[in-house]
């Protein structure tokens, strides 16, 4: 009974933080309901035992990205983007996209058909722990992608250092 309760107050909190997030005005408050919000969907897995991706999504999304996005809300012009009051009254389209959204998100998982069991059962992965089991399927079998994913953002990061440098030349 209790995982249960757990369970839907973390998706309660989850959905009314999001909310949060993209409705306030002040973006240093966005970020730190971001913040709470990162906290619980980390508690979520801890509840899902899934304590790797819990660890991951503190220390890279509430540890580093949220950093960044807390570093670049504090170098914008925040006052002179409040006072030209830039927002516009689109809730009725947001809304209508979102429900848009969500029905052909239910459609398509109601025409989903369950999937085969895999070679990793619960009492494999117990056995192994989590971590190797990531690893184990991370670096045989889906190897090729996760290089992929690596060369991106190493252009990404080299992309990044040129476009600095040249405008410190400027």
């Amino acid at each position: 009974m209790l995982p249960e309760l757990l369970f839907f107050y973390f998706a309660i909190a989850i959905t009314g933080l999001s909310l949060l997030v993209v409705t306030r005005r002040n973006p240093v408050h966005s970020v730190l309901w971001m913040l709470l919000l990162f906290f619980h969907i980390a508690a979520l897995y801890v509840l899902l035992n899934a304590e790797l991706m819990a660890a991951v999504q503190v220390i890279v999304y509430a540890g580093a990205i949220l950093v960044l996005f807390l570093f670049v809300v504090l170098l914008l012009d925040l006052k002179k983007e409040v006072e030209d009051e830039p927002y516009v009254d689109g809730w009725p389209v947001g809304i209508a996209l979102a429900l848009a959204l969500f029905l052909s998100i239910g459609v398509t998982i109601h025409a989903l058909e369950p999937a085969a069991p895999g070679a990793y059962t619960v009492a494999k992965i117990q056995s192994l722990t989590h971590p190797v089991a990531v690893g184990e399927k991370l670096y045989t079998e889906f190897l090729f992608p996760f290089e992929v994913v690596s060369m991106v953002l190493l252009v990404a990061v080299v992309g990044a250092i040129v476009l600095a440098k040249r405008k410190l030349k400027e």
